[in-house]
């Protein structure tokens, strides 16, 4: 798929549609902004490829090394806890509530939220929030930045398209446009100042564990494995598993609600996506805070913000609508009907 400057007709239908799901408008009249914002600087794609590819090849070359040793209780705790926080970041902070403005916050949950996301290392919420929602207007069509359906559908395309969804859209040196798709982040004051802060934070994400580890073992090697499992460990796995929602959530699984596009509910994802894998129901009712809306569906980060309402640090919550679920079933889908939270 190539990427114009111009908006076809059937294209600003969909940035409407869009633009509807998450409250945000888009430019869709003559003239409307580029879907792409200058392309990265040199330094910056270089990093890019660090993140994406460094890990990976960490893995492989540490696993010899220290095979035997296993991990320790203070490792693994370290790596649970800054999961929880970055992955429950990226999930409720970075997708719905600034994304998709599925509910509102108050101000100091906010910026915590934004920080946490940041310490996920998927991008200020800024540049983040405009990917999702140009993927939202052009959801596996012409200008969805990473849809795996990009080369076709036969069996060798499509693994191209995988490949492309998951890591490739990244490694070029394409940025969506701010003004155009997050015209309210990037005026946010609160949201600009934790994005001129992207590289601290990515900092104290990898380097704090092994600060960590480092104090409480008094040790090198205590150091280095803080690193290494909560730190580069700890980022993969989450990045890896948001890819997977781009990549395997538009292609295997379930889809019993109606949508725009191909996304599905894949289930084995449910637990470490925080419940974002149920993409299916996510791209029918995108503005809906419980993408898990089907009985027996967990959804950890729907769960935390029914939590924060109880708490009054949330307000506005849009969860499921009966009639909305029903209107967008699909024959065959067991009870649409399911809590709320």
């Amino acid at each position: 798929m190539s990427q114009h400057e111009d908006v076809r007709p059937e294209q600003a239908v969909a940035e409407r549609d869009a633009a509807t799901a998450t409250d945000t408008a888009p430019d869709t009249a003559a003239g409307a902004r580029p879907l792409l914002d200058e392309p990265q600087n040199a330094a910056a794609g270089v990093a890019m490829w660090l993140f994406v590819i460094g890990p990976p090849i960490c893995l492989l070359v540490a696993v010899p090394l220290a095979w035997g040793w296993g991990v320790n209780a203070l490792d693994l705790g370290m790596a649970v806890v800054t999961y929880l926080v970055s992955g429950l970041g990226i999930a409720m902070g970075y997708h719905r509530l600034f994304t998709h403005r599925s509910f509102k916050a108050r101000r100091g949950l906010r910026i915590a939220l934004a920080i946490a996301g940041s310490l996920g290392v998927e991008g200020s919420p800024v540049q983040w929030v405009a990917n999702h929602r140009r993927h939202h207007a052009f959801a596996d069509r012409e200008g969805d930045p990473h849809s795996p359906w990009r080369y076709g559908n036969d069996t060798r395309a499509l693994l191209k398209g995988l490949v492309h969804a998951h890591i490739g859209w990244m490694l070029k040196r394409e940025l969506s446009n701010r003004e155009r798709f997050a015209p309210d982040i990037a005026a946010d004051p609160d949201m600009q100042l934790i994005g001129r802060l992207f590289g601290l934070l990515t900092a104290v994400s990898l380097l704090g564990p092994g600060l960590v580890g480092g104090l409480v073992t008094g040790t090198w090697s205590g150091a280095l494995a803080g690193f290494f499992w909560a730190g580069l460990m700890r980022m993969a796995l989450l990045h890896h598993v948001t890819w997977s929602v781009n990549s395997i959530c538009h292609v295997a699984g379930k889809r019993p609600f109606a949508s725009r596009d191909k996304a599905t509910n894949f289930w084995p994802l449910a637990l470490l996506s925080f419940g974002e894998s149920w993409h299916n129901s996510h791209h029918a009712d995108p503005t809906c805070a419980r993408h898990g809306v089907l009985p027996g569906q967990l959804d950890i980060a729907a769960r935390l913000i029914w939590i924060f309402e109880k708490l009054n640090w949330v307000h506005d919550v849009r969860w499921p609508s009966e009639k909305r679920r029903t209107a967008r079933a699909l024959p065959g889908t067991a009870d649409p009907h399911g809590s709320a939270a």
